[in-house]
C-alpha cells in the first residue's frame, strides 16, 4: 500500500485523530534532528494500538515504536512505514503497608512528570530518575539508570504487546535487564505499562533535597545547552569512555553541525543544523581515535533509527 492510502484508511477505517504524512523527525526527538517519518502517528489508547499493529502486521508495513525521542539519532533519510509515538500516560499510585507502594505508570508517561507526582505523595526511591530525559518505556527498554540507580532495582513487572497484538506481562527476572539494555531491545515487543515497587519517606524533604543534589551535578557536569541524545557512548566494562575520549583532545571537535561537548566528552551535541551523517561521523571519529590510542572499543549508547 501507498502512504498516502494507509493514512486515508486510517482516518476513515480506523478513526484515528492524531496522524501525519511525511513528519519531520527532527520535531520529535532531543537531538533535532533526522528526515522524516512517512506516517507518524500519536497513540493515546492501548485499543487504537493493538488495531494499528495488526494493520501493519496483516499488510507487512514496518513500524517504528517511540516514546520521547530522547535517546534516538534518526538518519537523514527518514523513517520508512508507520511511526508510533507513544502517549498513553496514567499513573497509579497503590498503597501495599506504611513503608511500600506499588506505581503502576503507562509507558509514555515523562520520567519528570512521575517524579513530581512521588514527591507530593512523598514516595522515595525514584530520585535517580528524576533527571533524565525520556518516557518510562523508553526508559524501561534501555535500563536506564543515574546516580547508582538502574530501573532493574525499582520495577517489579511489565506489560507488553507483541507482534502479533498479544499482551503478556513479564516479571523483573523476565525483562533481561542488564547495563542500558533489557529484553525490550532485542524482541519486538512494545511496553504498555510497567509497575514499580517504591518506598514511603517520611520526610519529603529528604527527596526534594536528593534531587536538588542530583540537579546541581547534572547541570554542572552535563551540555544541556545544545540538544544532545544524552550519553552518546556506553561506558565500558574497565575503563570510563568519556575519559579516553578526552585524553585524545577530542572535546570540542567537531564535524559539521556535530561537536564533541566541550563540557563533557561523552556526549556530542548538535550545535546548530547538525545531520545524523554529521554524528554518525563524528562518532565514528571518535571511536577510531580512542582504538587507535588506547586499543578499547567503545559503542553507542543512542539508537540509530531510519536510512
Amino acid at each position: 500500500m501507498q502512504k498516502k492510502e494507509i493514512y486515508n484508511y486510517f482516518i476513515e477505517q480506523l478513526n484515528v485523530k492524531d496522524i501525519t504524512l511525511n513528519e519531520p523527525m527532527s520535531k520529535h526527538t532531543s537531538f533535532r534532528i533526522g528526515g522524516t517519518a512517512d506516517i507518524f502517528v500519536k497513540v493515546s489508547d492501548i485499543d487504537e494500538l493493538k488495531k494499528i499493529i495488526n494493520f501493519a502486521k496483516l499488510n507487512e508495513i514496518p513500524i517504528t515504536i517511540i516514546g520521547n525521542g530522547s535517546n534516538i539519532l534518526v538518519k537523514d533519510g527518514g523513517i520508512r512505514g508507520i511511526v508510533i509515538k507513544i502517549d498513553f500516560k496514567s499513573v497509579k499510585i497503590e498503597k501495599i503497608n506504611d513503608k511500600q507502594v506499588k506505581v503502576i505508570a503507562e509507558a509514555g508517561a515523562s520520567l519528570g512528570m512521575i517524579a513530581q507526582k512521588l514527591v507530593k505523595e512523598n514516595i522515595s526511591g525514584f530520585e535517580f530518575a528524576a533527571l533524565i530525559p525520556g518516557s518510562i518505556g523508553g526508559a524501561i527498554r534501555m535500563n536506564a539508570g543515574a546516580h547508582g540507580g538502574e530501573f532493574k532495582d525499582i520495577v517489579v513487572k511489565t506489560k507488553c504487546l507483541d507482534e502479533y497484538g498479544n499482551v503478556h506481562i513479564l516479571k523483573n527476572e523476565e525483562q533481561r535487564f542488564s547495563y542500558r539494555h533489557s529484553i525490550f531491545s532485542d524482541e519486538k515487543l512494545i511496553i504498555l505499562e510497567t509497575e514499580l515497587l517504591l518506598n514511603i519517606e517520611n520526610n519529603a524533604e529528604d527527596i526534594k533535597r536528593k534531587m536538588e543534589r542530583n540537579l546541581e551535578i547534572r547541570k554542572s557536569t552535563q551540555p544541556l545547552n545544545y540538544p544532545s541524545a544524552g550519553s552518546t557512548f556506553k561506558r565500558g566494562k574497565d575503563f570510563i569512555t568519556a575519559k579516553l575520549i578526552d585524553e585524545c583532545g577530542l572535546k570540542g571537535y567537531s564535524i559539521g553541525g556535530a561537536q564533541v561537548s566541550e563540557i563533557h566528552a561523552g556526549f556530542i551535541v548538535n550545535k546548530g543544523n547538525a545531520t545524523a551523517k554529521d554524528v554518525l561521523d563524528l562518532a565514528d571519529y571518535v571511536k577510531k581515535a580512542v582504538f587507535e590510542k588506547f586499543g578499547k572499543e567503545i559503542e553507542l549508547e543512542v539508537e540509530v533509527l531510519g536510512e
